[in-house]
């Protein structure tokens, strides 16, 4: 076995800073939060005025607070401090790009979200959680997931590609106040049909009818239906439940069986 090479501690690495083009210059610990303080690197302040194209004069800093992958459980947050400019020529006031950092107006670091959208897909965890590991309100984290699933996931043109078993089947959403909302759940079973790997989600839509169906359906190209081999399906009603068997015995008297059994 190789022997291993360590290098020395580096806070930046470390919470994987770098890649968003920050570096760490202060921490605060604390047993509910890590908070991490930032800047962006030098050569990055764009002092020039995109309105009129003359340099700007510093105006101080803002700090831009956005939640980051935790570390233990234990939720991480960023202070990056920005330099603000102003231009003495047309009076527009502006701060260094953070584009690459988070997305404008967000609360949480691209690979915050990241690791939100991977710890909801893959590690089965829940919203909630998900929102308490970051540190943020479940509105925030499900905002943020559902933004970045609909571009990474929803909005992928090759998501459909490969589908020849169909599964399609109702369910229904049970937190909502405003009673029992039904959607539509369609999947991908080829890979199960071909055991090559799991059922893919394709599709959830609202609504519990064929005509739901009809309407999926009809926005895919001919040539996608075409390659479809088997639709596997339930029917699109509320089955009525069986009334209970009714039993000979009574509470409080005994009974024995009339027949004995080996």
């Amino acid at each position: 076995m190789p022997e291993t090479t360590f290098t020395g501690p580096d806070l930046t690495t470390f919470l994987g800073l770098d890649a968003l083009g920050l570096t760490a210059v202060g921490q605060h610990l604390t047993a509910k939060r890590a908070v991490i303080e930032c800047r962006m690197p030098i050569g990055f302040e764009d002092p020039f005025c995109k309105a009129c194209g003359a340099q700007g004069v510093s105006r101080g800093t803002v700090a831009r607070r956005l939640a980051h992958v935790p570390v233990g459980w234990r939720p991480t947050q960023l202070v990056v401090r920005l330099r603000r400019f102003a231009c003495t020529h047309c009076r527009r006031v502006w701060r260094q790009d953070t584009s690459t950092l988070a997305e404008p107006r967000a609360r949480l670091t691209r690979s915050a979200v990241e690791w939100g959208l991977r710890a909801l897909a893959l590690e089965c965890m829940s919203v909630s959680r998900v929102a308490a590991a970051l540190g943020i309100s479940w509105h925030t984290a499900n905002n943020a997931i559902l933004t970045s699933a609909q571009a990474t996931l929803l909005d992928d043109p090759h998501r459909f590609d490969g589908v020849e078993v169909l599964g399609v089947d109702e369910h229904v959403w049970r937190h909502t106040r405003r009673g029992d909302r039904y959607v539509t759940v369609i999947i991908d079973l080829t890979p199960v049909r071909d055991r090559s790997g799991p059922a893919r989600l394709l599709d959830v839509v609202p609504g519990r009818s064929k005509t739901v169906l009809k309407t999926w359906l009809s926005q895919r190209d001919q040539d996608w239906r075409g390659r479809v081999e088997v639709v596997a399906t339930g029917r699109f009603h509320r089955v009525p439940r069986a009334p209970p068997a009714r039993s000979s015995h009574r509470p409080g008297r005994s009974w024995t069986p009339s027949t004995s059994y080996p």
